[in-house]
């Protein structure tokens, strides 16, 4: 492990409660146990206190010093961030249209010194990563903009419902909503061989809410989940307050880069590997985007 890793597990981390540099040991098990049981119960698991209430402060900081620059125009989007005037049946859930109101900082507008960017870089932090979804290794999402960005929801918006392009998503929550702002998912609402659009649809209709869970996130805890396959949303942040979350994307396999479309929508701009992407994309199954 390089001096960078372990710079970033010693000043970030509390690892006291998640010795994540020490493998072998009987705490970084139980710890890695407990959130495989959770992902194979839930489709999340949650490590409340994960960034060390010493490191937890530069960190939030660095944040909201480029909340700024997201890209935050109002958005009419579906579930699939697949364009919303696709040739879809008229009872097909991606013809539900919703707004999205929050705005990504994209990857290459985070400094590499941030500590989110040496977080998510971390060897030993990607190492527990895989080991906690119970792989052997993970890889960083190669899309140049969505592989690490900051989520920011301003006062009176949503992140509405939707699907991930890569199965992994790993976030830290950085700046609370004074209220709202609740993290919703629908845990395995569909799967790599199954899209069950009448569960999407309902819950996005809202006729059905029983496939709702929710979490009540704080500022420092981390967020492992299969945004893949869980529908998930934020609700509408109030207050006087954003709500900031970095998230941290990681895929099993090499290459995952996301479309175009998908793309634009969520950073206003695409990049020619998005172009490239969308021409030989590199997915773990053949759902909807």
């Amino acid at each position: 492990m390089g001096a960078t890793d372990t710079r970033t597990i010693s000043d970030l981390v509390d690892t006291a409660s998640y010795p994540i540099s020490e493998p072998t040991s009987a705490q970084w098990w139980n710890v890695v146990s407990r959130a495989r049981h959770d992902l194979a119960a839930n489709g999340c698991s949650v490590l409340p206190g994960f960034i060390a209430p010493t490191a937890f402060g530069h960190l939030a900081e660095e944040c909201s010093s480029i909340a700024g620059l997201g890209y935050d125009r109002i958005e009419d989007v579906n579930a699939y961030n697949i364009p919303v005037d696709a040739a879809l049946p008229a009872d097909h859930p991606g013809r539900h249209i919703m707004r999205r109101g929050n705005a990504f900082v994209a990857r290459d507008q985070i400094p590499a010194g941030f500590d989110i960017h040496r977080l998510y870089r971390s060897a030993g932090f990607q190492h527990f990563v895989a080991a906690c979804f119970g792989l052997p290794a993970v890889h960083e999402l190669a899309d140049p903009l969505a592989g690490l960005c900051l989520n920011v929801i301003s006062p009176g918006l949503e992140h509405p419902w939707h699907f991930d392009t890569n199965e992994f998503a790993v976030s830290v929550l950085t700046q609370a909503a004074q209220t709202g702002g609740t993290f919703e998912y629908c845990p395995n609402i569909r799967t790599a061989q199954a899209e069950n659009f009448d569960d999407v649809r309902a819950v996005l209709r809202g006729t059905d809410d029983r496939l709702v869970h929710r979490l009540a996130l704080r500022p420092g805890d981390l967020q492992l989940f299969l945004g893949r396959y869980s529908m998930h949303r934020v609700s509408p942040v109030q207050g006087d307050t954003a709500r900031h979350c970095a998230i941290f994307a990681y895929t099993e396999h090499a290459g995952v880069i996301g479309s175009r479309e998908r793309t634009r929508q969520l950073f206003g701009r695409f990049l020619p590997e998005h172009e490239s992407a969308d021409a030989g994309a590199v997915r773990v199954d053949a759902l909807l985007d």
